[in-house]
């Protein structure tokens, strides 16, 4: 991944997620349009930064733990998108690639911003080297097809991490998406555990492209419970649900056997 690429995600952007993870505590002073509305964009990335959010973060290959601290795996759709400007200003955000990406997080109770627990150093973040062209980031587009998995291999057991869901299941997608993406950017200020984005992009001086994680799916029963650990596999799975049966990606881990086209695949182990 391009070492100049800003990185952002966003905050609960999928149904009950921020409540499995314990953070919607977090939220509770952020007013949002809608019900289901994300809370807010985080920074992952800013290239040039001073601060500890200038580390690189991704690895495509493993995950780096902290001995004292519960980190936890957070199955997630990226958005490679090209940036245009208007003076300062973004004017508009193309998406050209999606991939599988785990946006780890340290669980710990009192961060003053997400970003606290989102970038801990080198081998951080997860994004797959599978990059999957979007035409057209509209409904109708290859995107309609596609879902979301997780697993972890443990002492050789492969185990459901997050629930199988429809890209299509996210809260806002598409145009709404993007819409709300590119409005965050320019207006959203530093209130709670957000940041003011538009300063963060100015530090990046006004980045071309920016990666975007769109939000974490909902946990099965032992992804809540279960932090990881030192040797665990981990997988994001990105496929064409028209091509693949979900017992066939379950063959494909359990095989460490992928096949090619119409998947994105992030393999990573905790080191």
């Amino acid at each position: 991944m391009d070492k100049t690429i800003i990185g952002f995600g966003i905050a609960g952007n999928f149904t009950h997620h921020l409540e499995q993870a314990g953070e919607s505590a977090d939220f509770v002073d952020v007013e949002v349009d809608e019900k289901d509305a994300p809370k807010g964009i985080f920074p992952t990335f800013i290239p040039g930064s001073g601060s500890f959010l200038g580390i690189y973060p991704f690895s495509s290959d493993k995950i780096e733990s902290i001995s004292d601290k519960n980190i936890q795996m957070e199955p997630e759709v990226a958005l490679l998108c090209e940036i245009d400007y208007k003076g300062d200003t973004i004017s508009k955000l193309t998406p050209t690639y999606f991939m599988a990406y785990n946006d780890c997080s340290i669980r710990v109770e009192g961060a003053k911003k997400i970003s606290h627990k989102k970038n801990w150093g080198e081998n951080c973040k997860g994004v797959s080297s599978d990059e999957l062209k979007i035409g057209s980031f509209s409904l109708g587009c290859v995107m309609d097809d596609y879902s979301l998995t997780s697993f972890i291999k443990r002492d050789g057991k492969v185990i459901q991490y997050g629930e199988n869901s429809d890209l299509l299941d996210y809260s806002y997608f598409y145009e709404k998406l993007l819409d709300w993406i590119v409005n965050k950017l320019n207006t959203q200020h530093e209130h709670g555990p957000l940041e003011d984005l538009k300063e963060l992009i100015k530090e990046a001086k006004k980045p071309e492209k920016l990666l975007i994680s769109i939000g974490a799916s909902r946990y099965t029963e032992f992804g809540e419970k279960n932090y990881l650990d030192i040797g665990d596999i981990i997988y994001v799975v990105v496929y064409n649900h028209k091509r693949y049966q979900h017992h066939n990606i379950i063959e494909m881990i359990e095989k460490d056997e992928f096949a090619s086209g119409q998947t994105s695949v992030l393999r990573q182990e905790v080191v």
